[in-house]
Formats: structure tokens, sequence, C-alpha cells
């Protein structure tokens, strides 16, 4: 009988017990760490996937460092980094684990009965180039030894029955304030575009990982070095352009020898040059951030090669209809496109994202800038762009035509996933010669983007690039003027807005264009009451009301005319001016239309407060807000708010009109001027916020505006409708309860919340309605003495551990 030879007990031991040593310390990943190890619980092969440098081994050595006491026969790691021969996997298991075979039996056999009987966890690290050998041959040692769990890394899966897929996300960053950054001037990148990553105009909050990895990387080369708050929000915007990948961060580092973080940052454009000299005892391609991405190019096929580059041309994400209208061509069909992005999900270089029921896919920055070059080489760009500003061009125009009636809510949260590439499909007919029209086109049609979505400073950018780039008398430019106009207005820039609206009227009556004439009537009647030329804006609002009648079909521009109007008529006759409103309401009901509607009844709120009708006021007041909540109505929100201070000074809860002026102060901050400049509301808003300091005393008044400027936009509206609002600021760190008490629905629900799902998706999974849902995970909190979902999610990895 052929036998077989181990090492001596003592050897194995050190053998197994004998890990790579981390000769740098282990930032973060505590939750992930928690979560691979709940895996490895409930299956027995585990495959950790992500993109080269994620850092994948280290979470895997971690997890197995803190699992050696589980398992009585040891953590065996196995290197395969290094290994040429895809047939030589079995023999470095064997080798890892001490043994030497003398029979003529397979190194798979000998693996088979050896680990028959063993209690054991094998590390299979790097296993993306021998994917194959690795896959079979777990196959058979799961099979034969049931005492074997495996948990393995790769840029890909393993593709065996039984494995679980467990994908290494960068390291967390900064929380971005949304709110701060949704109304900045766009800024030109390194391409040409000005579609930067929404990160690139982030505002720090927290002390992330990712800015934790690269104070501690830093400090090897730089000792004493500290992130301070004067450097952290620097720091924190390097770590983001860098995606939070480790590899590229502890590369970066390394150039604090010589460089500063505002020189690493503003060198970044060039980051496969700049980011070089790691370690000598790494892996060559772990030495430069080139040499990383190479290595995964050079695993994929020419196919999958030619994808890359072509999906690099999108920013900040993409679904598949888009790769379709873009990628596709005639060598390559929309399916095979489809069965391309599957294969560089496979290979973690494209990342897939739930966004509601759809799938979106994304690339890390330094993966698409790779793939940017790439298609460079392929000379292929020029063409591929051409064929991304054609694609988001049709997707603007539909949105315009859509725009009223019941697939609002879907346009607009399309509209913002897609904020990136408008940004480069209009940076392209800005730059290109010939493309201005087609600009005015693309600008103009996504009104609904630039006012609906609140992105009015985008929106101002844009439309003044465009329009001083094609003076053309078209029916292309009138639209956008107008709609510039408006956009003028919402910011309070009256002088602008009015020289847009009277061009635009002149030139669509110039050339006979009965509907641009229209709007540019009725936004131009608007401006010019706000301007407090109420005579010639009635009468502009009076024909363009009548047109707007007449016209075969309704849009949501259109029906605000009767918010326009009734504005007018409430300085004479506030009954009329409800009745128009009232009229306006019905239409918007027949069609569905519920954004243009929130905006009637601010305006119904607003002529009812004129009024001194102070308790109705609020009604239609609380109303709007709650459509523009769930519409995230960012523009409309300050404008709600504000009036509902000055109801509640009238009624006199001044400690309120306090709170709800301090919060309304910071939304405006990042809009324009308040109340885009009537001047009615704005004497309100003074006469209100005087008598509100009279009732309370400065001291008191002002720690109400601080307390409302200190709240952040959920806690606010949540506020201002009388709900309870939930602190959001700080979150406890004690553990949970520990008897929680939750029924077998519940559970289900906590459950769907760790894995991310809003409570509508909630509802849809468990077929149940959204309020329901609602209700449940407002138990769940109560129960388990949480304020938020996150909450809900540390809960329950401290549970399974």
């Amino acid at each position: 009988m052929p036998t077989l030879a181990t090492d001596s007990a003592d050897s194995l031991t050190r053998e197994l017990g004998g890990l790579p040593v981390e000769v740098t310390s282990f930032v973060g990943r505590r939750e992930a760490a928690a979560g691979v190890k709940h895996a490895l619980a409930r299956s027995r092969l585990v495959t950790l996937t992500g993109v080269g440098g994620v850092g994948k081994s280290r979470l895997a050595l971690r997890v197995g460092r803190t699992l050696r006491r589980a398992f009585t026969d040891g953590v065996c790691w196995v290197d395969l980094a290094k290994l040429q021969n895809p047939g030589m996997v079995d023999r470095a298991v064997a080798a890892a684990l001490g043994l030497r075979d003398q029979s003529a039996r397979t190194y798979e056999t000998v693996l088979a009965h050896y680990l028959a009987d063993k209690t054991i966890l094998v590390i299979l690290d790097n296993c993306e180039h021998v994917l194959g050998p690795s896959a079979n041959l777990c196959a058979t040692l799961l099979s034969t030894a049931p005492g074997l769990r495996v948990l393995a890394t790769s840029r890909e899966p393993l593709g065996i029955e039984g494995e679980h897929i467990w994908p290494v996300a960068p390291l967390s960053l900064s929380e971005v304030a949304e709110s701060a950054r949704v109304f900045d001037k766009p800024t030109r990148s390194e391409h040409g575009s000005s579609a930067l990553s929404g990160a690139d105009r982030s505002v720090v909050s927290t002390y992330s990982e990712a800015v934790q990895l690269f104070e501690d990387r830093t400090r090897s080369v730089l000792p004493g070095f500290v992130v301070d708050r004067t450097s952290e929000r620097v720091v924190s915007r390097l770590c983001q352009r860098l995606d939070g990948v480790p590899l590229a961060i502890e590369l970066a580092a390394v150039r604090m020898r010589v460089l500063a973080p505002e020189q690493i940052l503003a060198r970044l454009e060039d980051r496969f040059r700049l980011l070089t000299g790691g370690s000598r005892a790494a892996l060559p391609r772990h030495q430069t951030l080139r040499a990383t991405v190479d290595w995964s190019f050079d695993l994929c096929s020419e196919s999958a090669r030619e994808l890359w580059a072509r999906c690099s041309v999108f920013v900040g994400g993409f679904d598949l209809a888009a790769a379709e209208a873009v990628c596709a061509d005639d060598q390559r069909s929309a399916a095979e496109v489809l069965d391309g992005i599957a294969g560089l999900v496979d290979k973690s270089i494209v990342i897939r994202d739930q966004r509601g029921t759809l799938a979106r896919y994304r690339m890390l920055d330094t993966i698409r800038h790779y793939g940017l070059e790439r298609l460079a080489e392929r000379g292929e760009r020029a063409a591929l762009l051409r064929r991304h500003r054609d694609y988001f061009l049709r997707l603007a125009e539909a949105s315009d035509a859509e725009s009223c009636g019941s697939g609002q809510l879907e346009w607009l949260q399309r509209l913002r996933w897609e904020r990136a590439n408008f940004w480069q499909a209009l940076d392209y007919c800005c730059s290109t010669q010939g493309e201005g029209r087609t600009g005015l086109r693309m600008g103009a049609a996504l009104w609904f983007y630039w006012v609906g979505c609140g992105f009015v400073r985008d929106g101002g950018y844009w439309l003044d690039r465009i329009l001083a780039l094609d003076a053309s008398p078209t029916k292309e430019r009138a639209r956008a003027l107008w709609r510039a106009g408006w956009i003028g207005y919402l910011q309070g820039d009256n002088e602008a807005s009015l020289a847009h609206l009277e061009e635009s009227l002149s030139l669509s009556r110039a050339l006979g264009d009965e509907t641009e004439t229209t709007y540019a009537m009725q936004f131009l009647g608007e401006a010019e009451t706000f301007d407090n030329n109420v005579v010639r804006g009635e009468v502009l609002l009076d024909e363009a009301l009548d047109r707007q009648r007449s016209s075969d079909r309704w849009t949501a521009p259109g029906l605000l005319v009767f918010a326009q109007r009734a504005w007018v008529a409430a300085h004479v006759d506030i009954e009329y001016a409800v009745a128009l409103l009232s009229e306006g309401r019905a239409i918007c009901a027949a069609s569905d239309e519920r954004w243009t509607r929130s905006w009637i009844d601010w305006h119904l709120g607003a002529i009812l407060w004129i009024g001194g009708r102070h308790q109705e006021s609020g009604v239609h007041l609380r109303k709007s807000l709650r459509t523009k909540r769930e519409f995230e109505d960012p523009l409309g929100f300050p404008f709600v708010i504000e009036l509902l201070a000055l109801v509640s000074s009238s009624e006199g809860d001044a400690e309120r009109a306090g709170v709800l002026f301090g919060a309304a102060e910071k939304m405006w901050q990042l809009i324009g001027r308040p109340l885009a400049g009537i001047k009615v509301l704005l004497a309100g808003s003074e006469t209100c916020r005087t008598r509100s300091r009279n009732a309370l005393g400065d001291q008191a008044f002002e720690a109400a505006i601080q307390k409302g400027r200190s709240m952040s936009q959920k806690d606010a509206i949540a506020y201002a409708l009388g709900e309870k609002a939930t602190p959001t600021a700080t979150e406890p760190t004690g553990a949970p309860p520990p008897q929680a008490g939750l029924t077998k629905r519940e559970q289900e629900v906590a459950d769907l919340i760790a894995r991310g799902q809003s409570n509508k998706e909630i509802a849809n999974t468990l077929v149940i309605s959204q309020r329901t849902a609602e209700t449940h995970v407002e138990n769940i909190l109560m129960k388990l003495g949480l304020r938020s979902r996150t909450q809900v999610v540390t809960w329950l990895t401290r549970r399974h551990r």
C-alpha cells in the first residue's frame, strides 16, 4: 500500500498556524470580516472577489487568523500568485499542508484522503489565473472531506455549486453631504470633460477607513504624520479619487516622501505614472497601479478587452440599455453586449449595483481611466463619445416628452443616476465643433433634471455656456433661452432671467413658432410679476393662459401657468386666484401629474398666508411638502419650509418659526437667493422673524435658529410636517438589546433592510403594501431600541457572529 509521509506534528502545527506575517497594520473591514465569517458558517466555499488591489488577500488573512481556534486541524494558507503552471494547483495545496507523498497516486487523491477526516480551513489566495484547476480541485475535495471549508480569493468566482460569492468592496469613504454638492458648478476634468465624479466635490463629514489607511501608511514614510482638520478634506478627496482601493492608497502614501496631499491629488490625472514605487517584496503586479490593472487586462479575452474599453466612456455608471446602444455595432450584437457585461462583472472589472428594480453597472475610476487609454489606442474614442452623446440626447428628450404623467418619479430618479453622463454629453457638445445646436437641444430638454431634481446651478452653468457658443436664430435657441430664464429667476437672478426671456419671446415670434412663443410669454409674465411689473406680467400671463388652455397637450411647465396667473390675481381677488389653482390641480389629477401639483399647492399656501388664512395655508403647504419629499425635491424644500415658518410665526409659535427659519437658511445656501427674490414674501419673512425674535428674546431665538440649521434635511422635513424627527447627527454605539422579540415577518424585513432594500423594495419582495412595510420597519426600530436602518444591519451582523 502506498505510504504517505507528513512533516512532524510540531512542524505541521507550525505550518498550519504559520499564516503569512502581516508586516503592516490591518485597517477597517470589521463588518466585512464578520460577514465573511458568517458566510463561512453557512457555506463550505466562500470566494472573495474584487478588483486587483482591493484587499481580498488581507481580508482573507484576517479572517483566517480569527478562525484558527474554530478549526481543530488549523488554517492552511495556499499562495497561488506565483504559480505559472495551472496543473500545479493540487501540488501547491499539498505543499502548503506539508504533505510528501511517495506513492503513484495523484495529488488530488492524496489530498482527498488526507483531508477526509480533518476539520480545517484552506485559504486559496489568488485563484484568477488558475481558475479552472482551482475550481475542479475544490469541487472534488469538498465532496470527499465534510470537515473542510475553503476561503478563496479571486478576481472572478470559481463557478462551482455551493459557492458563496463575497464581493470585497473598497474601503469606506467619507460620507458625502449630497445636498452640499447637488448645486455645485461643474469643473472640467482631465479629459476635457466637466463630468467629474460627485466625490470630487464632496464635503467631508466622517473619518473613513480609507483616510485611516492613508494616515497609517504615510507614517511609515513620514513619521508623525497626522490627518487633522486642515488636511482631512484634501486627503478624503484623494482617497475618493482612488476609489478607496487599498493598493492605490498605499502607493499614494509612498509619494508622501516628496509630495504634499494636494500635489498628489493634482497629479492623479496621470495616476498610472504617479502611483509606482510599492514594496519590492510585493508581487510585481502589486508594485505599481498600472501593473495591477495590466494583470486584469491580460486575463481578459480580446472581446472582453474591447468591451472594457468601450464601457469606460460612461461616467458614474450605466445600465444595460445604455451599454447596448453605445457599445454594440455591426460586429457586436446587443445580446453579445449583455454576455460581455456579465463576463466583466465576473472578473470584477464592472461592478453591479441594484437601483430600485433595475441593475446598473459602474467601473472604479482607476479601471475606467485605464479603459479610456485603451479606447484611445484603438482609435475609437471619438466615435464612442459621439455615440454616448447621441444616446443621452435621446434620453434627455424622452424625459422632456414624458415629464407630465405617472412616470415622473421614475424619470427623476433615472435623471439623477445619469448626472455625470449628461455632463459628459453636454461637454462633448460644447467642445466639439459644429455641435452647439445639438447642445441647445440637450440643455433645454433637461429642464426636468435642472428644476425637478433641484440642479438649478448645473442648469444655469450649462445653458449659459451653450447659449454663448451658438447664437444662430433657431427654434432650439428660443427654447433654451426661456428655460434658462426660468432657471435664472428661480435663483433670484432677475436681470439675467428677464434678458433671456425677452430674447426668447422676440426670437420665437420672428420664427413664427407658436409653442415657444407661448412658453416665453408665460415665464416672462411670471418674471415680470416677481420683478414688480405686475401690469405687464398680467397681460402676458392672460395670453399665455388662453394659449395653454387651447393647446392639444398639457405639459408640466405649461400647467404652471395656473399658479403664475393666480399669483397676479391674488393681489386683487384671492377667490379668483384659488379658483385658478383649483382648475390647475384638477388637470394635474386627471393626468396623475404630481410634481407641478406640489408647486400649485405651494402657491395656494403662499396666497392664503398673504390673505391671512394661516391655518388653511399650513394645510396646503404641508401637502406640498409631502409630495416634494416623495420626489426628493431639494429646490422645493426651502420654499415650503420658509413659508411654514411664516405660518408658525403668524399663529404665535415663535420657537417653531425660529427652527424652521434656521432649517430653510441652511437649504437656501445651496440654491441662491431665498424665495427667488419674491418681494412680498421676503418682506413677510423679515416681519415674521422680527416678531418671533421679539417674542422669544435674542438668545432663545438664535438657539431656535441654530437648532434648525443643525438638522439634517430629513429631520427638518419631518419637523416641518409635525412628525417625530429622528436624530441623524450621531448614532449610539452601544450593543443592541439581547432579546429583540421580533416576529417572523419582522425578521424577514430586518434581513431585507440588511440587504439594502428600501421600504418600496421590501414591499415588492414580500408582496405587501408600502405602508405595511413602513410599519414593520418602525416596529423593528422600536423593539431593538435603534434609531436607523444602518444600526439594524450592525445588529444583525453582531447577532450572527
